[in-house]
């Protein structure tokens, strides 16, 4: 494979320029809570991972505020801009640490923005890292499997992780006018589509951009449609058991097929499997997943009008709220079925959820629950007038 020519230093010099306005903080933005616990530590790599357009470019400006860096003190730049299309390399990578480093003794932050474009990088950043150059990392990507492979094993202790996700109800409410819970169900939390005159299209146009630069890519299709198919047919059917021949009958794809761009699906941050709760491994596997859409908007936006549903929507969204706080969500079916089980170090805790007042088959579900997990924690109910102290609370 013929490489391309590298990129005279003048060209990135000044691509740089352009990226260095940036490091400004805008005003109006919503401040974010990892930019206020944040530090940033020479050696350690910040990973920011969250899907696609939910602010991480954003945050990045609020961690060089918070951190108070100047603007010499900072080096910025995504690798999403076309003009490095044909250079996404370590050599790339290199000429840029060569460039920002030349003839300066100071400490440099790195923001490294969509990284997981350039081919290498993990290789790249782990060398850095070995010449203990005293320069500071931070690096964002759209894929949970940034830290992949070699260099999980290589960064273990010198790595610090965190996901970011579009806003939460309170987050919104610092921008949406009105702030009330159906409206942030409805509108979801995506930062520019709540300014924009046109939501439900650019909600549409993410939807489509993450499949197809996200996904398609990453599984190799060579068409974007059926994985369109895959990820709307399973939007539609949130908290619903899904199981994986269902989804390949429908969409005409073999259930193995359908199980990678799945994964695929998750990886990029768009979908969330909830298995079965049970302690028995072989218990788990028999039993379907359960799937959640990374924003309700955005499930609003791709559905059709059979799964506009605010009920599933609020479920997605609590679903949403536990995931901030643990990835170890499950759901239990027996007589009955309880929404999600968390399992915290004090035990599982049963959360049922509904979007009116809890009924009787709620109760019901949870004494079959408890017949046969009889040291499980009290029982959490999710409703609309529950929701912001359930957000408060700790698992």
């Amino acid at each position: 494979m013929m490489e391309h020519p590298m990129l005279d230093n003048t060209t990135l010099h000044s691509i740089l320029a352009d990226w260095s306005a940036w490091s400004a903080q805008p005003s109006g933005t919503v401040p974010r809570a990892i930019a206020e616990h944040c530090v940033l530590v020479p050696e350690v790599v910040t990973v920011i991972q969250g899907v696609r357009r939910c602010g991480k470019s954003t945050l990045l400006r609020q961690l060089m505020a918070a951190n108070q860096l100047a603007e010499d003190q900072a080096v910025f730049i995504n690798f999403e801009d076309p003009r490095l299309l044909d250079n996404l390399d370590a050599r790339m990578l290199d000429q840029l640490y060569e460039l920002s480093t030349k003839g300066s003794r100071r400490k440099l932050t790195f923001f490294l923005d969509e990284i997981q474009n350039v081919a290498d990088w993990q290789k790249w950043l782990n060398t850095r890292l070995e010449t203990n150059s005293g320069h500071c990392f931070v690096v964002t990507g759209s894929n949970s499997q940034l830290l992949g492979g070699e260099l999980a094993s290589s960064l273990t202790g010198r790595h610090l992780r965190h996901e970011l996700f579009p806003f939460d109800l309170s987050e919104f409410r610092q921008r949406a006018t009105p702030g009330d819970l159906e409206q942030f169900i409805r509108r979801g939390g995506f930062p520019a589509a709540l300014e924009f005159p046109q939501p439900e299209r650019l909600l549409q146009q993410y939807f489509l951009d993450i499949v197809e630069k996200d996904i398609r890519e990453r599984v190799s299709a060579k068409s974007s449609r059926p994985l369109q198919a895959v990820a709307k047919m399973v939007m539609d059917s949130v908290g619903s058991e899904l199981s994986l021949r269902r989804i390949a009958g429908a969409v005409q794809l073999s259930p193995e097929t359908v199980s990678h761009y799945l994964q695929a699906c998750e990886d990029a941050y768009l979908l969330f499997s909830c298995p079965y709760f049970a302690y028995s491994e072989a218990k788990r596997a028999r039993h379907n997943r359960k799937y959640y859409a990374i924003d309700t908007g955005l499930r609003r936006a791709v559905s059709s009008r059979a799964g506009q549903d605010l009920g599933k929507d609020f479920e997605n969204l609590v679903y949403l709220v536990l995931r901030r706080k643990t990835a170890d969500i499950s759901y239990w079916k027996g007589k009955g079925e309880v929404d999600f089980v968390v399992n915290t170090p004090q035990g599982a805790t049963p959360i049922q959820v509904t979007y009116g007042e809890p009924k009787l088959r709620h109760d019901e579900a949870l004494e079959t629950f408890y017949q046969q997990f009889p040291h499980a924690n009290e029982a959490i109910y999710v409703t609309p007038d529950t929701f912001e102290d359930f957000t408060e609370m700790t698992l």
